[in-house]
């Protein structure tokens, strides 16, 4: 059995979450982790989550996006958000992609919108889900605080938005493992 620790997270999370997700934040700034397990294994979960080019596939807030460059550390993206947001566009840099290690980080860089320094990274790392193969999803952030909010504000914001991406990358993961089925772990 997992425990939990004083963190609400298990040994195993801590653990990623110490290895990948190390933000710094300044005093001004707040950070936080998610973790989403996810019934669909690794490298389809992967194929998603490191399309920097493709946001649009699993977060359902962005309408468009527009990348330059060759897709590589460096590389910009720029992306529409969908309208009922307190914001319209965001131009995001890839700060790192390691198809390894299967993490990716990237850092906001301009925009219509109140997040300032904002950085995110996410990872993913193998688990069995009932008797098949999952994926343990963890992301992170660290963004600055903005006038006229608390560093609790900001973090609940920003934690909405961001567990409605991993649900979303959950539910497409999913539907897409469901549709190429694999045998229980066991039975191989």
């Amino acid at each position: 059995m997992n425990t939990l620790n004083s963190n609400g997270f298990s040994s195993m999370e801590s653990e990623y979450i110490r290895r990948h997700h190390a933000h710094q934040p300044a005093e001004n700034q707040c950070s936080s982790a998610l973790v989403k397990h996810i019934k669909a294994p690794v490298p389809l979960v992967w194929s998603l989550v490191r399309r920097f080019d493709q946001p649009q596939k699993y977060k359902p807030f962005i309408s468009r996006c527009v990348t330059r460059g060759n897709l590589e550390i460096g590389s910009l993206r720029e992306v529409d958000v969908k309208s009922g947001l307190p914001a319209t566009t965001s131009t995001e840099r890839l700060e790192f992609l390691d198809d390894n290690e299967h993490v990716l980080s990237f850092r906001i860089v301009g925009g219509d919108h109140r997040l300032r320094n904002y950085s995110s990274t996410i990872s993913l790392h193998p688990e069995i889900t009932e008797g098949r193969p999952g994926t343990m999803v963890i992301e992170s952030f660290v963004v600055d605080v903005p006038d006229g909010n608390t560093k609790d504000e900001t973090c609940y914001v920003v934690k909405a938005l961001i567990k409605c991406n991993l649900k979303s990358l959950a539910d497409v993961s999913e539907r897409l493992a469901v549709q190429d089925r694999t045998e229980p772990i066991d039975r191989i």
